[in-house]
């Protein structure tokens, strides 16, 4: 339009276009960079605050950490309130025993303390009454470091950073050799979809895993705790999320790991525990019956009984 006035000419506006470019393009640069340096910001604030958070299980001041665990894990009249609730026992005068090297189950309904008990074995809380004691020492009298080291938790929704198979199973024990690595992910059948990968145990497998299958991301984790080999084993509903065919893989990984183990496996799915050395049932935190699928099986009123057949399995 003003070329067709005459009040410009066309090199002029290119030399405005151009030179008006020059001025709005560092000026939008700036503005994008002061909006990404206030949300960093905001982030790394909130970064420190949680690196400065105190947490409430604190190390002995005279730890009591074994050179070698056998397992056994004891639960004495344990009464627990988590700290947001103080006034609603989770669990209430709960005593039972894991015995080293054995597998034990424990079936609930949901919200009976199940994944509670899971909890304070590797002290993410401490006991309000009772003692939780692995080869009779109280689990507080372990350092933090220490009893973390002697147990692998395999739980429903395993947490994969964005990097490579190899790298995410290298959690586990960082400083584990490639070769160890590769063991791990044999035992844990994470190597029968890596290989089928372009990249193998390299490919990366983005935030969270979303690149992989929720069988395939549960196998990373089991993997990790190949790689970890604690003495004791902590599966939190491991497959109840999984299909028939990748819980079947998971079991076979499962069933590997536990060996010479003491394992302590949490499920709705009764089918996954029949083969348990030792069950537990807990209803309203308290644990009501205990003993092999076929004792509780056959105890007349059997409120595992009673759960088995509400689960839809049918050889009862």
């Amino acid at each position: 339009l003003l070329i067709y006035w005459k009040a410009a000419t066309f090199a002029e506006i290119m030399t405005f276009y151009i030179y008006s470019r020059y001025i709005v393009m560092p000026m939008m640069r700036l503005l994008h960079f002061t909006e990404q340096f206030q949300m960093a910001m905001a982030s790394f604030e909130r970064f420190r605050e949680l690196m400065n958070e105190n947490s409430d299980q604190k190390d002995p001041e005279m730890p009591r950490d074994p050179e070698k665990l056998s397992g056994e894990i004891r639960f004495e009249s344990v009464r627990f309130a988590y700290p947001g609730r103080p006034d609603r026992m989770v669990l209430d005068g709960i005593s039972m025993t894991f015995p080293a090297g054995k597998t034990s189950a424990i079936v609930g309904e949901s919200g009976a303390g199940k994944s509670t008990i899971a909890s304070l074995i590797p002290r993410f809380y401490d006991v309000k009454e009772g003692a939780v004691l692995m080869d009779g020492i109280p689990v507080s009298e372990f350092s933090m470091n220490y009893l973390h080291a002697q147990t692998g938790v395999v739980r429903q929704t395993p947490f994969l950073f964005d990097a490579s198979i190899r790298e995410n199973i290298l959690f586990g024990r960082p400083d584990a050799s490639r070769q160890e690595v590769e063991e791990a992910a044999r035992q844990a059948a994470v190597t029968d979809f890596a290989n089928a990968m372009p990249e193998g145990l390299d490919t990366q497998i983005g935030e969270h895993g979303v690149k992989l299958s929720g069988g395939q991301r549960q196998r990373i984790s089991i993997a990790r705790v190949f790689l970890k080999n604690p003495p004791i084993l902590i599966f939190d509903e491991a497959t109840s999320s999984l299909d028939n065919e990748s819980e079947e893989i998971i079991q076979k990984a499962m069933a590997g790991l536990c060996r010479n183990r003491t394992a302590v496996i949490i499920a709705h799915r009764l089918s996954t525990i029949r083969n348990a050395d030792r069950i537990f049932c807990v209803r309203n935190g308290k644990i009501v019956e205990e003993g092999t699928h076929e004792e509780l099986m056959a105890r007349p009123g059997s409120y595992y009984a009673h759960l088995y057949a509400i689960s839809g399995l049918n050889d009862i």
